[in-house]
């Protein structure tokens, strides 16, 4: 029955498409992350107006596509803070190429401080763009999510394609600041269809009956339907944010913005936050990994919060993760 639909609705380009990426994901091999135990760490801005800390697991799969980065920089003068969480699919290249490569295409973009979301949107796209160029193997293909949150000033801008989901805690309360990129949205369905693909159901709704996610890094043989197009939202940082949650679709398949939210908010110290979450998705019972990322806001510049005992002070760059994670979603 999946065929004869397929059939009637496909032209022969994408079925062959479609079952390219299918035949790439189901051959893709795995690094076994058997002994991988969760990891954590967090650390202070330079200048005190933010910390930060981040959890990560395979949780209950042999395999680890999830990444993430946490990152300061200082860029002209100003000091800024990256964090993104990057879930793979299909193996765990496209996550760990974005990781390694997002940020560092960003900061370099002449328009970063000037029009820092001109500067996003066209970092995403390189990046999609010299990953697509790096996978040479017809028989290859991979994909990853991105959440991303840019720091400069008083501005925090939040990217995403995919259906990992930044969240803020501002008043109180809980605010969803991107938006997952489901194939059933009726814009996003609309722009897979004049792009001449499809989407229909196969346990969930699905580009070409494949992909769950309707943007995305990576996908080659879909990416006529699948683009790397982020959507951006920046946030003013003022007294009234408290802070933002980044994390993969590990902890939102179980656990709602209200309810991270208010988890998070008990919680002084970041890393100790992102690791309630983690924890607290595995014991519902995820089936996927889980990533999560927790940065504060402090409105008093004093930086006067509890810090774990392994969280560490940053003085010039990249918080030490996990950089040798691979796969499965």
């Amino acid at each position: 029955m999946f065929s004869d639909v397929v059939f009637r609705c496909l032209n022969k380009g994408v079925w062959e498409g479609t079952m390219g990426y299918l035949n790439s994901v189901l051959s893709s091999s795995s690094q076994v992350h058997a002994d991988d135990g969760p990891v954590s760490g967090g650390g202070l801005s330079q200048n005190g107006k933010f910390s930060y800390g981040y959890a990560s697991s395979p949780g209950k799969r042999s395999s680890m596509e999830d990444f993430y980065e946490t990152r300061i920089d200082g860029v002209h003068g100003e000091i800024v803070g990256l964090f993104g969480v990057f879930d793979g699919h299909g193996g765990a290249r496209a996550a760990e190429y974005v990781k390694q490569n997002l940020f560092s295409n960003l900061i370099r973009h002449p328009k970063f401080i000037s029009d820092t979301t001109a500067a996003i949107a066209d970092a995403y796209n390189q990046t999609d763009s010299e990953f697509l160029k790096s996978e040479n193997s017809q028989n290859r293909d991979a994909g990853s999510t991105a959440s991303t949150a840019i720091l400069v000033g008083d501005r925090l801008l939040v990217a995403n394609v995919g259906d990992s989901r930044a969240v803020i805690c501002r008043g109180g309360n809980a605010i969803a600041v991107s938006r997952d990129h489901k194939p059933d949205q009726s814009d996003e369905r609309q722009r897979i269809e004049d792009a001449g693909g499809f989407v229909m159901w196969a346990g969930t709704w699905r580009v070409g009956g494949v992909l769950a996610v309707s943007r995305a890094f990576g996908d080659r043989l879909l990416k006529q339907y699948v683009v790397a197009d982020p959507e951006i939202q920046e946030e003013k940082v003022d007294s009234s944010l408290e802070f933002l949650i980044l994390a993969s679709d590990g902890l939102w398949d179980v656990v709602s913005n209200e309810e991270a939210v208010g988890m998070v908010k008990l919680i002084e110290d970041p890393e100790e936050g992102a690791k309630r979450l983690m924890t607290e998705a595995y014991q519902r019972g995820s089936a996927d990994n889980i990533t999560c990322v927790v940065v504060r806001f402090f409105s008093d510049q004093t930086g006067a919060v509890g810090t774990s005992s392994n969280s560490i002070p940053i003085d010039h760059g990249i918080i030490p993760d996990r950089s040798s994670s691979d796969p499965s979603t």
